[in-house]
């Protein structure tokens, strides 16, 4: 298959003044470099678990299972069985793209009235989240193996023992852990009495350095492997899932085991957009991540960001008009497609985006909220805006292997430490607050309410670029909420556009829009562009940005490998 880029430059040309100043010293790594094959994750030792994997001439997916599971062990927090999860997988032998939906999905008995207190107004957030209320039916696992059945080459006894190694001798507290667990976090963690005992042994937060261990993840993993997932799904492990969050005080859920039992992955088509010569391929709904990355690059096609470059104020202001628009259309339109109109074919048409382009103005920042945009394909039921909030956690994974199968899995339990209700070793996500809270405003509905069995929306934006050939070239993902969507599309921009290698890349300073502020991240060259931008017109804030990029090239010479360095992880390749 061959790829062509289909929109051309409507503008292009440096737009004016403000430049960057000097780095200061700003995230000096270097990227990893691989001939046979990589692996980037969140922590070292998911990582070390995803290289041993395919040291053994284990396969991407071999190698994913290894690392989600000890990040569910050493970063507890952010992802794991608990949760859900997005991949998109690229076999390097067929040639074909595939993505699985394994996102959390409302319990049957919910409604869209549940996230409202006895005065009919929204709960306060962390009243919502700390609890069974907030927690969806977990995807996570049966995504692992649904993938390892279609894509896996080693045993899966072999794919959980670093897990189950780990969990029974000890492994030591990361900073970032110990870090969390202070603040409000203290009192939410310990309403849990199995979250408490394990975070806080002998009323004792845990320290960075301290070896600890999770014996009951350790039995966990075996019995998922006794019977296939059964006793996850269909079992005791399902069952003590359904008893803590029914069971929550104060707080109870509507999770049940008929929620557990029904619960399927879904294969949906990947999304791919057209970039100059690439093409940009993501998750559909009910993530918006692929319809509003693939809309950023839309909009900034039509300028020349190359000549533009990435060290003046014209680049991020032209980044942050892009995305106030994206954000206006994703907040209005995007749900889960199985259950509401989303109009995806006409938020990513050409036409479409060039009229949108064609508002941006070169010198002046647009007003916002920006309203969103009338697509094609749009049917006549009228939603109103949903700006719901979606805490900055969750973890990427980003794998290639010998063969050139490549796997981009963002997988979540929504916020830090989820629903704070441990089970078995392990946290339950709080992804139905990243539901609408509100059914409706101002007379309409909100497409991302609450129903029964359906998906919250998601900004997860687990990414694979191809070139005209139909290769990849690029494997890339990130967490951090609501503001994956930039963090994503920066980092393409910069490979793609600015010739940076894909370590660079992740370092740029953020710049993010969510059609509201613009966030210059805080101890980067971008925070010099504040007073710059402000003289457009922004509402200028610096701020501390939260992201966890994970990134692979895939070049001619070799694999090139980039690990964020706000968080822990690292690349690993041979």
């Amino acid at each position: 298959m061959r790829w062509t880029g289909s929109r051309a430059l409507l503008l292009c040309g440096v737009l004016g003044a403000g430049v960057l100043p000097a780095a200061s010293g700003w995230a000096d790594t270097s990227a990893v470099v691989a001939k046979q094959f990589l692996v980037t994750t969140a922590h070292p030792l998911a990582a070390q678990a995803g290289y041993d994997v395919l040291a053994e001439d284990g396969t991407a997916v071999d190698a994913m299972v290894a690392v989600q599971l000890v990040l569910n062990l050493v970063e507890p927090q952010s992802s794991g069985i608990g949760g859900g999860a997005l991949l998109l997988h690229f076999d390097g032998v067929t040639g074909d793209l595939k993505t699985l939906d394994g996102r959390e999905t409302a319990p049957r008995a919910a409604d869209s009235r549940m996230f409202l207190g006895p005065d009919g107004q929204p709960l306060p957030f962390y009243g919502a989240v700390v609890g069974g209320r907030s927690v969806g039916t977990p995807g996570t696992l049966k995504l692992l193996l649904e993938a390892h059945h279609r894509w896996g080459k080693l045993p899966l006894e072999r794919l959980f023992q670093p897990a189950i190694d780990l969990a029974e001798g000890g492994f030591a507290v990361s900073p970032r852990l110990a870090g969390l667990l202070a603040g409000d976090t203290v009192e939410r963690l310990k309403a849990d009495p199995t979250a408490r005992d394990y975070f806080f042994p002998g009323g004792q937060p845990l320290q960075a350095g301290q070896v600890v261990k999770n014996p009951a993840f350790a039995e966990t993993l075996r019995l998922i492997l006794s019977d296939g997932g059964k006793a996850f799904y269909q079992g005791p492990i399902g069952a003590d899932i359904v008893a803590a969050v029914q069971g929550a005080a104060g707080n109870p859920g509507r999770l049940a085991a008929e929620d557990l039992a029904a619960y399927r992955v879904v294969e949906r088509q990947p999304l791919c957009t057209a970039y100059r010569l690439w093409q940009v391929c993501g998750m559909g709904p009910p993530s918006s991540g692929g319809i509003a990355v693939g809309q950023i690059l839309g909009l900034l096609e039509h300028f020349d960001m190359k000549a533009i470059g990435p060290d003046t104020a014209d680049a991020w202001h032209l980044f942050a008009e892009a995305g106030k628009l994206a954000y206006a259309d994703r907040d209005r339109y995007v749900a889960d497609a199985d259950f509401v109109s989303v109009p995806v074919p006409g938020l990513i048409d050409d036409g479409y985006l060039t009229a949108r382009a064609q508002a941006i103005s070169l010198d002046r920042a647009a007003a916002v909220p920006v309203a969103p945009g009338n697509p094609p394909w749009r049917k006549a039921q009228e939603w109103t805006s949903d700006t719901s909030a979606e805490p900055p956690d969750t973890s990427q994974v980003s794998i290639v292997d010998a063969d050139g199968s490549a796997v981009s899995l963002t997988t979540t339990i929504e916020g830090n430490f989820g629903s704070h209700l441990m089970v078995r070793g392990f946290l339950l996500n709080n992804e139905l607050t990243d539901f609408s809270f509100l059914p409706e405003a101002n007379g309409r509905p909100v497409a991302n309410r609450v129903e029964p069995g359906k998906r919250p929306r998601s900004s997860m934006a687990p990414t694979i670029v191809l070139d005209a050939e139909g290769q990849p070239v690029l494997v890339i993902g990130s967490p951090g909420g609501a503001r994956i969507i930039p963090y994503v599309a920066e980092a393409i921009v910069g490979v793609l556009d600015w010739g940076l290698d894909m370590q660079q890349a992740i370092d740029l300073g953020h710049v993010v829009n969510l059609n509201g502020r613009t966030e210059l991240e805080a101890g980067t060259p971008v925070a010099g562009l504040k007073d710059a931008l402000a003289a457009r017109g922004h509402d200028v804030t610096v701020t501390e940005q939260s992201s966890g990029l994970q990134g692979i090239e895939i070049t001619k010479s070799g694999l090139v490998g980039g690990a964020d360095p706000r968080r822990e992880g690292v690349a690993l390749g041979k």
